[in-house]
């Protein structure tokens, strides 16, 4: 399996912690067990226990950041997608807990992912809880406690572990930039069009269409 953690050799203090997990906040990291020593048992022991979603980044469990305009943004996003995805049998969309061990030791959660069957041994879904999987579309739904540097880190790892298209969707700012490389990215406005690329050929979205969601209103 794909090997991409870092080294935790030079960690002495909680600032070099947080700063090597992307100067994340200091409350999403969990310290049951102790930061260093977590492993994917722990990852579904604590969504068992405290009903945490958490992922596994150098032997840390970090919970993920999410709030509920995020959360619904996403679920849209991942219906637009089940909607193309599903009549052409291309494979699945999973959503904000669809857990997947990317390489040895790395647990993330996408906000959203497609997975084309061609990844699934004998195309069929996994049964175990975190299967060894890497999507080829990962969507992240940026939140206020989302950082860069943590952003700029999940985007290396998932083209390292054979991501194909990552997905930076900002709510607040109503902008979508699009990675095909780690650092190389077309940023879309709220005006603009996005599409599958070669991940999802055909596929595209008014982003207007996506972001008037938030704006959605209960009937009278």
């Amino acid at each position: 399996m794909t090997s991409v953690l870092t080294t935790t050799e030079s960690i002495e203090t909680l600032a070099d912690l947080l700063a090597q997990l992307g100067d994340i906040a200091p409350e999403r990291v969990r310290f049951r067990p102790p930061p260093g020593t977590a492993t994917t048992k722990d990852v579904l022991e604590v969504h068992s226990r405290a009903g945490r979603l958490c992922e596994l980044v150098d032997g840390v469990l970090v919970e993920k950041a999410m709030g509920f305009r995020e959360s619904f943004l996403a679920i849209a996003l991942s219906a637009i997608l089940w909607g193309f995805v599903k009549p052409r049998r291309l494979g699945v969309v999973t959503g904000e807990a669809g857990m997947m061990r990317l390489a040895s030791g790395l647990v993330r959660i996408p906000d959203v992912a497609f997975v084309s069957w061609e990844r699934f041994p004998d195309r069929r879904l996994p049964t175990e809880p975190i299967p060894d999987l890497a999507p080829d579309l990962a969507v992240e739904v940026l939140s206020p406690n989302n950082t860069p540097r943590e952003m700029a880190r999940k985007r290396q790892e998932y083209f390292a572990t054979g991501v194909r298209l990552v997905w930076l969707v900002d709510p607040a700012a109503r902008t979508v930039e699009v990675y095909t490389a780690p650092e190389s990215s077309t940023h879309l406005r709220e005006q603009d069009t996005l599409d599958g690329g070669v991940v999802l050929p055909g596929f595209t979205l008014p982003l207007q269409e996506l972001f008037a969601e938030l704006d959605r209103q209960g009937e009278i």
